[in-house]
């Protein structure tokens, strides 16, 4: 079980030396999900961070005591609003509430650069906690691994 007593970590942007570490966090983030551990090992070519995204400033880390323990990264979408392409905390700093800082810093840097809504596509395990960070059921999508819900919070 997570240690609850987690100090709030710094939010800030991702560096290009910091992509293979973030990258592995994906990893063992992704794979604490039964659902999804098959996929991702038949496809370990679904787990990466592009270079230009970090580049881009699209990528916020959450950091305490010099150690990442989570990251989100955003794309702008083609209406002008952005997409919340990406989530993932540490399996040990999970609960503490490092995903909920992460959307919020998301979605404030998606208003500062005029979007109105910030989207996510998320596995069915994941939609009730962005549920409780005020996304809004938007629809479905299908993805490589099979539908998912469509969810956007109004920013």
């Amino acid at each position: 079980m997570a240690d609850r007593s987690i100090a709030p970590p710094a939010l800030r942007l991702a560096r290009p030396d910091e992509r293979a570490a973030l990258e592995a966090l994906q990893w063992r983030a992704s794979l604490t999900n039964e659902g999804d551990r098959a996929a991702l090992l038949a496809h370990p070519d679904a787990i990466v961070l592009p270079d230009e995204q970090i580049a881009a400033g699209q990528v916020v880390v959450a950091e305490a005591h010099g150690t990442i323990l989570g990251f989100a990264a955003i794309l702008p979408r083609a209406d002008t609003q952005t997409e919340l392409d990406g989530l993932f905390v540490e399996p040990e700093a999970m609960g503490c509430g490092i995903g909920r800082r992460l959307v919020e810093a998301c979605a404030e840097l998606a208003r500062s650069r005029g979007s109105r809504c910030l989207h996510v596509i998320a596995n069915p395990h994941a939609a009730a906690f962005y549920e409780r960070c005020g996304f809004e059921p938007a629809g479905t999508a299908e993805t490589r691994f099979g539908p998912a819900m469509t969810l956007k919070k109004r920013l």
